[in-house]
Order: C-alpha cells, then structure tokens, then sequence
C-alpha cells in the first residue's frame, strides 16, 4: 500500500537527503515525446492502410474519368443540336467542334459561342475528343478514344461516344 508523505515528513526521507529538489519545470523537460519505435509503429499502420486503400481510389479515379467523358460529350450534343437550329446543319468535318466556339468562314446565321472556351473540347485525358458527320447528314458521332488513346479497348481504355 502506497503511503503519502507530508511536507514535513519529506525531509526525512533517505531518497531525497542527497539530492536538491527539482522545480516543476526541471522535471518535465525529459519526460514528454514519443520514441522512435512509437513513431516507427505509426508510420507502418498508415503505409499499410495506404497500400489497401490506394487500389480503390485509383479505380474510382478511373470510372470518374470515364463519366467525365460521357457528361461533357452529352453536353458537345446539346451545343451541336443549337448549332444544327440556327444553322440548318451541322458543323462540316472540317469545322469541326470549333465551330461551337468560333464562328466558321461563311456562316452568316451563327449565334454562338454554343460552349464556352475550348476546354469543353478536350476529353479527360487531354486529347481532343473526334467528331464526324454521319453519312447521310442525320446527326455526328463524337467520340473519345479513352486513357490510351487508341480505338476500342476496356475499362479506362475504352472509347465513349454518344
């Protein structure tokens, strides 16, 4: 059982008869901190959560991309139909989806910009997206190649288009 001194009992006390007392201050200083293998110990713990959540962020990363295209390519859409009712027609290959943008040679019932700037003409991945009319003038396909930029593919390599 643990006994409390007092005050005027300390004095007596064969522990501290050869030494000073040290202030609060001078206790302390030593006493606070972690050890190396504490820091060492919490380093392991958040690489190893690190390692088992970094695979699924990455494929949500993925899909997220993936999405990305399929939204701004619905959007592309909805500029090209405006296009198409103030033009009477579709943008030329060669005008391409700049025409959404800047008003090709030539138009003279243009209402435009359809989007604003250019960044909605480049597909996540930084590569523009395709764009071509369908041959018998019924509507374009635009289309974006995926993460590897080369046509069909799978999971983030697979192309979008509408």
């Amino acid at each position: 059982m643990m006994r409390f001194l007092q005050p005027s009992e300390r004095s007596q006390c064969p522990e501290e008869s050869g030494r000073a007392r040290k202030s609060v201050s001078e206790r302390d200083h030593g006493e606070g901190g972690f050890t190396l293998v504490e820091l060492l110990v919490v380093l392991a713990i958040i690489a190893l959560i690190a390692t088992l959540a970094a695979p699924q962020v990455l494929r949500y990363l993925g899909a997220a991309r993936t999405n990305a295209a399929k939204a701004q390519i619905r959007n592309i859409e909805s500029a090209l139909e405006l296009y198409y009712v103030d033009n009477a027609k579709y943008p030329t290959d060669e005008e391409g989806l700049n025409a959404l943008v800047a008003q090709p040679a030539g138009e003279t019932r243009w209402n435009g910009p359809y989007l604003k700037g250019n960044t909605g003409l480049k597909d996540p991945w930084g590569r523009p997206y395709t764009y071509e009319v369908k041959a018998d003038a019924s509507g374009v396909v635009i289309r974006s190649l995926g993460k590897d930029g080369k046509p069909d593919g799978t999971g983030e390599d697979q192309d979008v288009s509408n």
